[in-house]
């Protein structure tokens, strides 16, 4: 059966559309309106090259250099010679998913018709994309101004043969990887090079991926403190809608909801009800407010990421309706770079709260429970050291969640004065979804021992689904045995949804 195609057009792309692309292998095509605006803006390009208009980057230098003028003989060695000089990326390679997200991302860019791309190579960035080919992209060297032009370079190389690339998981050159997929290198252009490294790809390909794998975090944050509510025997009526309704922030009221239906019909909370407590610990009673505050940071987060998705981020911009030329700095990621931090805290919130939850559920003085959630406590350490990984990845990420944005740093002989650092803000960001699903996973873990330890009485409905779908994959500790596996075994269901399947299945539809 074919795959898929995903079909762009610069205006309609959807964040889940792009994950299938990134992660699932669907393919990507042109709109056949993209095709019409492509052709004409590049008509315009050429008219203006053989005229000697004066446009930067096609018939000029680059960034302080933007003053000498390059002669028509010129402009083609012009392309070339800005792939090479901007390919100075350093660092580990960036994942697949996201490079196969930026070319993505770069191809609906250039759909909206104003890069003054030939279609030829926009259709071959897309062939690129198709046939399995990822360029090996740095992950270190961008400022998130100018567009991402470190990264977009090391990508753009592997078009005209130059540069590396992995097909099929092995590592070869650009001109390796385009024969083994019987593509030739290509001839650039007067004004291609710089249209295709100057956009914001990096940043947004990194900042859609997070936002994707942080909302996914939503429901299994809600389900992981509900299990933690129960065993630590908390009780529900925080969660009552009234509470929510008087301060209306609409990420609480769904958070609370959340934590009602998971909780429903469970006995172990109703034989409780009649204890002395007045009131639980805020990492339990405040958890609608906490992870709330966190929903209605994704939903900002997601409103910058549609409208960058699908967005025109290069300089200049071509616009074949006027047929004119305009220089501008839609380059410039201060919108991402902000979110992308904003993001981050956010996510990082959720860590702290669920890490502070695990201490509660291994601390006997505080659950009530045997120590560290294990039989035969000295000889057995159970979840202890669960906690201090747990601890360790929330400090990591209280270092991370320190704003890139804030800084900036002059370049190209100070005419790029002011830059953004969405890059790293991006980097870091991903860095954080990906330590608070550790921790999340932790809790769940943590939540599933620790009801093993209440055995004749039946959790809630949506935590006994969550609890049963564990144990499906990971079995009771009854003495120690190897923690790492069974934490990847966990988070792994968490980034299939696995769990919140089951849970849905059980209580309806979370929020």
């Amino acid at each position: 059966m074919d795959k898929q195609t995903i079909i762009l057009d610069g205006e309609h792309f959807q964040l889940e559309e792009l994950v299938d692309i990134a992660r699932n292998g669907k393919d990507i095509a042109i709109s056949v309106s993209s095709e019409s605006r492509i052709k004409k803006a590049r008509i315009l390009v050429d008219r203006w090259v053989n005229n000697g208009e004066r446009i930067y980057g096609v018939t000029t230098g680059f960034g302080a250099l933007s003053d000498v003028t390059i002669s028509l003989a010129d402009t083609k060695r012009l392309q070339k010679k800005i792939l090479f000089s901007h390919a100075a990326g350093m660092g580990n390679h960036m994942a697949d998913d996201v490079v196969r997200a930026m070319i993505a991302l770069r191809v609906n860019d250039f759909c909206r018709g104003n890069s003054g791309l030939r279609l030829h190579t926009i259709e071959m960035l897309a062939d690129m994309l198709n046939c399995g080919i990822v360029p090996l992209v740095p992950e270190k060297g961008s400022v998130g101004a100018s567009g991402d032009l470190v990264p977009m370079a090391h990508l753009s190389l592997v078009l005209i043969g130059e540069g590396e690339a992995f097909v099929d998981g092995i590592r070869m050159t650009g001109a390796q990887a385009l024969a083994s997929r019987s593509m030739k290198p290509m001839e650039l252009a007067a004004g291609e090079g710089l249209a295709l490294i100057n956009g914001t790809q990096f940043m947004i390909a990194l900042g859609c991926l997070a936002l994707h794998d942080a909302l996914n975090l939503c429901k299994h944050a809600d389900i992981a403190a509900s299990m933690s509510l129960e065993t630590l025997m908390g009780t529900r009526a925080a969660f009552d809608p009234r509470i929510h309704q008087a301060r209306p922030h609409q990420g609480q009221i769904l958070a609370a909801q959340n934590m009602l239906k998971i909780t429903q019909n469970s006995e172990i909370i109703s034989s409780h009800e009649d204890c002395s407590r007045v009131q639980d610990a805020y990492t339990l009673r405040c958890s609608p407010q906490v992870h709330g505050a966190s929903w209605d940071t994704f939903a900002y987060v997601d409103k910058v990421i549609r409208v960058e998705m699908n967005s025109s981020t290069e300089n200049p911009l071509i616009f074949p309706d006027s047929e004119e030329f305009l220089s501008g700095g839609n380059f410039h990621g201060q919108p991402l770079a902000l979110a992308c931090d904003f993001l981050g805290i956010a996510i990082a919130e959720l860590a702290n709260i669920s890490e502070r939850r695990i201490e509660r559920l291994v601390n006997p003085y505080l659950s009530g429970l045997p120590a560290f959630l294990v039989e035969d406590g000295g000889l057995n350490s159970g979840y202890m050291i669960a906690q201090y990984a747990a601890a360790a990845l929330v400090s990591e990420n209280k270092v991370l969640a320190h704003p890139a944005s804030v800084d900036s740093i002059p370049t190209s002989a100070n005419k790029e004065d002011h830059v953004s650092m969405g890059a790293f803000a991006a980097r870091k960001c991903r860095d954080i979804v990906q330590n608070t699903e550790e921790v999340i996973a932790i809790e769940l873990l943590c939540g599933a021992q620790a009801i093993d330890l209440f055995t004749n009485i039946k959790a809630g409905d949506g935590t006994l689904a969550a609890y049963e779908t564990i144990r499906q994959h990971v079995d009771y500790m009854k003495e120690d045995r190897l923690l790492s596996k069974d934490i990847a075994t966990v988070k792994a269901l968490l980034e299939k949804g696995v769990i919140v399947k089951a849970v849905e299945s059980a209580v309806g539809k979370l929020y």
